[in-house]
């Protein structure tokens, strides 16, 4: 192996939080590489795959329209975004996750959400209000819900080709095709470089910082058995089958500190016949979110979770979970005609598996559930409704009484045919579990004190999220760390220290 060309800091990954931090580096002046284990067509990690929302904190109108191009008055009036301040993000994050998020990561996080969409802004990432994911219309207003209101333009396609070429404009080198295998250190421990695997075999390169920023151990099998339990080698992988832990391998070699929640994953509810592992034309749409209004059953025909415990950003990374578990890793979302117009784009992909019928009988038949007992459930869920407002942009405590699981909001009869059912398994997005760092991103050591010259961001870092967590917040704690670890590793690089 021999030396190659000196960089100030080299970037490990592809994806939002790698770019965000290239970028961050770029602009400190410093000398930057990305190494990219994907081709270039398969670029772009976990983020290429997402919808592309991002969680921030914000007071109201005013705050959107300064991440947004334009929006004329006409549109304005017709929307209610309402606020999402600091307070409210943290205590969503807190909630779900039981109270274990690390504070000072989780307040950093949060205070530096709104900062960080508007430093995209103004290096050229576009947003546009998410209307077709998170709102509804009610009293003629279209009304956004969730705190989660936000997109960039092209969803994560849009975000990771746009980024791209931001980051090649500044002078970041990427290298395609490059598998980082180990870290190098000096003989007192600090990054001297990285040794990289390409097509031409190993190679040593120097820089005086990395950042890890190549996603969790989601792809791996052998690693998802091991940490998350059996059964997890036979999800379903919603992105790049790229992410396999090498981050966190490296990293642990050289005496970094594992934290967070290594037996807990993001897992959504997927298509029951998508691939192994994501597909960049259908992307995000193979996920089904909009299970709040209506029915889960598993091929038995029985409910097994509370479809309307809360809005489906705070639940629906937690379902996937229980899909895994249910006989033949397999559930079925039920609805009627009351409901139809309020799914979402997902159900109308071509690739969709689905059913559809005048009758729940056929529609059994038609999804291979258990007829009588699908029958059974239905009846007394309708039985169990009680009355009330039916209202999608509010929690609205329309509840069932008497049956078990219950739901307690957004709770409607299943009575009005055509009846549609669409099949659905478990598919992981991203794992918890990761490397401990501080809220300047420093990689931290066993006992606590930052590894010199080592940083991380994005889904490889541990402490963030625990058993759940509110939808569009990986995308930005991934864009915040990636921006603060962008900037600290450039900095530390240019001072010679």
């Amino acid at each position: 192996m021999t030396g190659e060309k000196q960089y100030d800091v080299i970037i490990v990954g592809g994806g939002n939080a790698a770019l965000t931090a290239a970028l961050a580096s770029a602009n400190e002046g410093a000398k930057t590489l990305m190494v990219e284990k994907a081709p270039e067509y398969l670029r772009g990690g976990n983020s290429y795959f997402t919808g592309g929302l991002f969680r921030f904190a914000y007071e109201g109108l005013e705050d959107i329209l300064g991440v947004l191009d334009e929006m004329s008055e006409e549109e304005q009036a017709g929307i209610d975004v309402g606020s999402y301040n600091q307070a409210a993000f943290y205590s969503d994050i807190m909630r779900v996750t039981e109270g274990l998020s690390d504070p000072q990561l989780i307040q950093t996080l949060v205070g530096q959400s709104y900062p960080t969409m508007k430093w995209m802004k103004d290096e050229g990432v576009p947003w546009i209000l998410a209307y077709g994911r998170q709102a509804f219309r009610h009293e003629g207003i279209l009304r956004f819900w969730g705190g989660l209101i936000v997109e960039a333009v092209g969803a994560g396609k849009g975000l990771s080709d746009g980024l791209f070429e931001i980051v090649e404009k500044r002078g970041v080198d990427v290298r395609y095709e490059t598998k980082a295998t180990t870290l190098r250190t000096d003989n007192q421990g600090r990054i001297v470089g990285l040794t990289v695997k390409d097509s031409s075999g190993f190679q040593d390169l120097d820089s005086d910082s990395v950042i890890l920023a190549c996603g969790g151990f989601e792809a791996n099998p052998e690693m998802r058995t091991r940490y998350l339990g059996p059964g997890w080698e036979l999800a379903k992988v919603r992105g790049t089958q790229f992410n396999t832990g090498d981050g966190i391998r490296m990293a642990l070699d050289i005496g970094a500190q594992s934290f967070g929640h290594w037996s807990g994953c993001h897992a959504v509810a997927w298509d029951l016949n998508a691939p192994p592992t994501g597909d960049r034309n259908v992307a995000d749409l193979f996920q089904k979110h909009s299970y709040p209004f209506g029915l889960i059953v598993n091929v038995e025909g029985n409910r097994f979770v509370d479809e309307g415990a809360d809005f489906r950003n705070y639940t629906y990374a937690k379902y996937g979970r229980e899909i895994l578990f249910q006989p033949q890793r397999a559930a079925f979302q039920i609805f009627d005609q009351k409901t139809k117009h309020l799914l979402r784009d997902e159900y109308s992909v071509a690739q969709v598996s689905m059913a559809e019928s005048n009758t729940i009988e056929g529609l059994a038949e038609g999804l291979d559930i258990d007829k009588d007992q699908l029958v059974k459930t239905i009846a007394e869920f309708n039985g169990a409704v009680q009355e009330g407002e039916f209202n999608p942009t509010v929690l609205d405590g329309k509840h069932t009484e008497g049956i078990e699981p219950p739901k307690s909001n957004w709770a409607v009869p299943i009575d009005e045919p055509p009846y549609l059912g669409y099949a659905v398994t478990c598919g992981i997005t991203f794992t918890f579990g990761g490397l401990k760092i501080n809220d300047t991103t420093h990689v931290l050591d066993t006992e606590d004190y930052a590894i010199p010259g080592l940083y991380a961001a994005g889904e490889l870092t541990g402490g963030l999220f625990y058993h759940n967590y509110p939808g569009g917040s990986g995308l930005m704690a991934g864009a915040v760390f990636g921006k603060i670890a962008g900037g600290e590793a450039a900095r530390y690089a240019l001072s010679g220290e």
